[in-house]
């Protein structure tokens, strides 16, 4: 594997709203509105990329229905597979190219998401070669999982790493940390996240994969190097 960038080593790529396409904003958002509760940016923050015990409670916060955090929890994942039915899981467009364009630039890559491995197996099991270390890493007990996925299981430095998601959640922590980012927030039309990503001063939102692109991902790296990622 040709080293041709300087500072970054490993890319951290989300897999539902980046490598997959976004199946869970649209049943959130139903989950909500469909209870009689309001979907706002607040929403979105509460409960994008919780860990699901969180998740649940948020989601029986935001709605007038009485509802513990399990029972919230389980409705929604009923009412996923519903929408499922209808709207399958898939590969975003571009994804395999973009997993073969971070390895043509040295950079080690893994995959990283809320679900169990199986989620990871069945729907990028037969591009498993394309990822370095774990393969996939189940950040559903400690998310984010920025810091445990660079310093840990990687053992590298916060600015040695680039993560791809669909969050703006997952942005702030690694303004937090200092570890590059780019968005790629979903198009869903109720979505706040673009906004939220902008909140958070993501400097680098792409509107689809094939924006990720060498040039890109050069300039993101030298902004690494000199300690840059988060200034404007």
């Amino acid at each position: 594997m040709t080293r041709n960038l300087g500072r970054l080593r490993l890319a951290a790529v989300n897999i539902d709203g980046v490598l997959l396409n976004d199946t869970f904003s649209p049943v959130i958002h139903g989950f909500v509105v469909g209870r009689g509760g309001q979907y706002t940016a607040e929403t979105e923050r509460a409960i994008f990329s919780q860990p699901q015990h969180i998740a649940g409670l948020r989601m029986a916060e935001a709605v007038p229905e009485p509802l513990t955090g399990e029972q919230a929890l389980q409705a929604y994942f009923a009412e996923r597979e519903k929408y499922l039915e209808r709207h399958p899981v898939a590969l975003s467009e571009g994804a395999v190219d973009l997993l073969h364009r971070l390895r043509s630039l040295g950079l080690q890559v893994v995959c990283y998401g809320g679900l169990a491995k199986a989620h990871f197996d069945t729907h990028l099991g037969a591009f498993a070669d394309l990822f370095d270390g774990p393969g996939y890493v189940c950040t559903n007990d400690f998310r984010p999982g920025i810091h445990e996925i660079v310093t840990q299981t990687f053992g590298l430095k916060h600015d040695e790493a680039l993560v791809i998601d669909d969050v703006a959640r997952v942005a702030e922590e690694a303004r937090v940390l200092n570890v590059a980012f780019i968005g790629h927030p979903s198009t869903f039309v109720h979505s706040f996240q673009r906004h939220l990503m902008a909140e958070a001063g993501v400097r680098h939102v792409v509107s689809g994969l094939d924006r990720i692109d060498a040039e890109l991902l050069h300039r993101i790296d030298a902004e690494a190097a000199a300690g840059r990622s988060w200034e404007r």
